[in-house]
């Protein structure tokens, strides 16, 4: 499934999908988790949340 698709799968609901992004950039929000070398587990649930929130409030629409 393209990138696309994906997204718009898990903006629809799609439980597989949402998961297949979140993995996709877990790697990402571990490392944005770490604060002088030191992993802040209350910092990575924070941007999880943040992030499932990016994914249900994106906008597809392409404006110019």
């Amino acid at each position: 499934m393209e990138f696309r698709e994906l997204l718009l799968a898990a903006k629809a609901g799609n439980q597989t999908a949402l998961e297949q992004l979140f993995f996709m950039y877990r790697p990402l929000i571990i490392s944005r988790s770490m604060v002088d070398g030191v992993f802040w587990e209350e910092l990575y649930q924070e941007l999880v949340l943040v992030f499932f929130h990016c994914i249900r409030s994106y906008s597809m629409e392409y404006k110019e």
